[in-house]
């Protein structure tokens, strides 16, 4: 009998989320998934039980990924507001081969949904509420060093920022021109500045 080929899983699952991420949940074909991890449909089915599972664990990765991303680039920072500013103005320095400049796959994602993904859409608003409390304690951090006025509705700016990140993630995928991104994520930058104490 001939043994099933060892097969790397996270890779597979990196290779999984590229995919995924660029053609959507219900355009990505079994062919593409097979191409795309080179493995054989029963091998597809046999490591992972499904394509919906296989898509959950895709944007478990990505999660995790942009989450640990964004506390590194905030543990870094002078201050709260700055990191988050500055975090800001990456995404419109980004270059233009770079992946993270494609539209959030979470929001994509939820977008091309339909009323069957149940446990999609669950999984995606856990997410997504997750990445909306990192931002949200970034801005109390800013509160209790007193950068931010105390008075100021930390949850509330965290949407508003999530928003922000958002927009500029789908002004880069449409490839405006570099100066407008950078000069459109500069202003959403200075807006996160200015809500410092002075």
């Amino acid at each position: 009998m001939t043994r099933a080929r060892p097969y790397n899983r996270d890779a597979a699952i990196d290779a999984a989320m590229t995919l995924f991420w660029q053609k959507g949940y219900h355009a990505t074909s079994l062919r593409d998934l097979e191409g795309a991890l080179n493995m054989k449909p029963g091998s597809i089915y046999a490591a992972f039980a499904s394509k919906e599972n296989l898509f959950l664990l895709s944007l478990e990765r990505y999660f995790t990924r942009n989450r640990d991303e964004f506390r590194k680039a905030m543990d870094v920072a002078q201050t709260p507001l700055t990191g988050l500013a500055d975090f800001l103005r990456g995404i419109g320095a980004a270059n233009q081969t770079d992946p993270t400049r494609r539209a959030c796959m979470l929001v994509k994602s939820l977008l091309n949904s339909t009323p069957e993904d149940t446990a999609i859409t669950t999984r995606i608003s856990e997410y997504l509420s997750g990445m909306e409390n990192e931002m949200a304690a970034v801005f109390e951090k800013a509160k209790q060093s007193g950068e931010l006025a105390m008075d100021a509705d930390a949850a509330c700016l965290a949407r508003r920022f999530q928003s922000e990140v958002t927009a500029l993630k789908i002004e880069a995928q449409r490839q405006v021109a570099p100066a407008i991104l950078a000069a459109s994520a500069n202003e959403r930058a200075l807006h996160i500045e200015n809500l410092r104490q002075h």
